[in-house]
């Protein structure tokens, strides 16, 4: 294979590449002494290990600031889709609970009670809510925050855990606005005297330079949502980032793109296991693959690109779009099941559109070098799924476009 040298290719960093510098290292070590056999034992744990790595996201606050409303929000769910969290006016939580993501179980929102009741103290919440499952922690409120929401992120910094100021319903607040007779709302100054307000109170209450940030559940896609999950993406370690990333709900064609490229971190990855490891032939074709690998893979990438049945029915049910016309935009033959009939269409249909050295470089591959020719297995399965992805993304994003009416 032409293209960058191993060791240019392997100096990607860890974000690039899901590896870590030791561990590129150690790639680069392998294949410049030929033990290929290792490379794929490599790759096949990183790949069990994205796999498995679970991310635990806390959410706290006080009975009726949006807790659950934020948890089905994050999740791409209404109140009475299955799997929402209860919305009600009353504190129904009296422990945590869980809600996994529809799509990456290994992603979990946690429900807990608010904090400061008789029942939960703050000096004894976290020890009982088991800080150490989480990741970070969402403090919610939909007024001010409290003493007690402030002495719950002194406690989680004392552990070295991020937490998230999140002041919810400001659709709410403009509403009320509204009926107020306030008809010419400057929207930019309200929501400036807003988070004056919350930084002052918490400032008060002993945090020295607070960051709130002001949301609609209802209304994603405006206010401070979109900085909210990209301060959380941020803060997160490389594998932990990406499958939140590819847990977003598919609010716009930027948040496609921006799974798309973390899932073509994937490909060459399942191109070397899927073209060197439990090779079974498929009649008809010019070479050898693991067609349960190829397989998972494409229907991993619909689900993480809401394609399948069940995550198209959801926006559709979010969007108020009847799901045929979302359906409509979508290229066949991904939209149905996915088996080895479908396999080799699709090697058909990709084999005149091969990808080039060039391409191979620049898509996050730090160590091939020339263990695999332009005609090997590896080179026509990378095509495949290449292809395969990139018809994924431009369905995914015709159908953000036909449920959001963006032209």
């Amino acid at each position: 294979m032409e293209g960058a040298s191993s060791s240019q290719q392997v100096a990607q960093s860890e974000n690039d590449t899901f590896f870590t510098q030791e561990e590129l290292n150690k790639l680069k070590s392998d294949f410049e002494t030929g033990r290929v056999g290792n490379i794929k034992s490599q790759i096949q744990q990183k790949l069990a290990e994205l796999d498995e790595t679970e991310l635990n996201i806390a959410v706290t606050g006080e009975s009726g600031t949006g807790k659950s409303t934020f948890i089905n929000a994050m999740r791409g769910l209404r109140k009475k889709d299955e799997g929402a969290a209860k919305v009600g006016l009353m504190e129904t939580t009296m422990e945590p609970m869980r809600y996994p993501h529809p799509n990456l179980p290994k992603v979990c929102y946690w429900d807990l009670p608010g904090v400061g009741s008789t029942t939960f103290p703050a000096a004894t919440y976290l020890k009982k809510m088991k800080f150490e499952r989480y990741d970070f922690f969402i403090i919610i409120s939909a007024c001010r925050f409290t003493d007690n929401d402030a002495k719950l992120a002194k406690e989680i910094n004392q552990l070295r855990k991020n937490f998230y100021f999140v002041r919810t319903k400001i659709d709410a607040d403009f509403d009320s606005m509204r009926k107020e007779g306030e008809n010419e709302i400057n929207e930019d100054k309200e929501l400036e005297a807003i988070q004056s307000a919350c930084m002052k109170n918490l400032r008060e209450a002993g945090i020295r330079t607070p960051t709130v940030f002001l949301i609609s559940s209802f209304e994603q896609n405006r206010y401070d949502f979109n900085q909210l999950n990209k301060a959380l993406e941020d803060d997160l370690p490389s594998i932990k980032k990406c499958i939140f990333v590819l847990a977003y709900p598919n609010r716009s064609v930027e948040i496609v793109q921006q799974k798309s490229k973390m899932l073509q971190k994937y490909v060459w990855m399942l191109a070397v296991f899927s073209g060197s490891v439990g090779a079974i032939p498929i009649p008809g074709l010019s070479f050898a693959c693991d067609i349960r690998v190829l397989i998972g893979a494409i229907i991993h990438f619909r689900k993480c690109l809401w394609l399948d049945e069940a995550s198209l029915q959801r926006l559709a049910n979010i969007t108020n779009k009847p799901v045929e016309e979302l359906k409509a935009v979508v290229k066949a033959p991904l939209l149905g099941k996915i088996d080895k009939d479908i396999i080799k269409y699709l090697f058909w249909c990709y084999s005149v559109a091969a990808v080039s050295a060039v391409e191979l470089a620049l898509h996050f591959i730090p160590i091939i070098g020339s263990i695999f020719g332009a005609g090997s297995s590896f080179h026509k399965i990378y095509t495949m799924l290449t292809n395969a992805l990139k018809d994924l993304t431009e369905s995914a994003e015709r159908v953000v476009k036909v449920a959001h009416g963006i032209d």
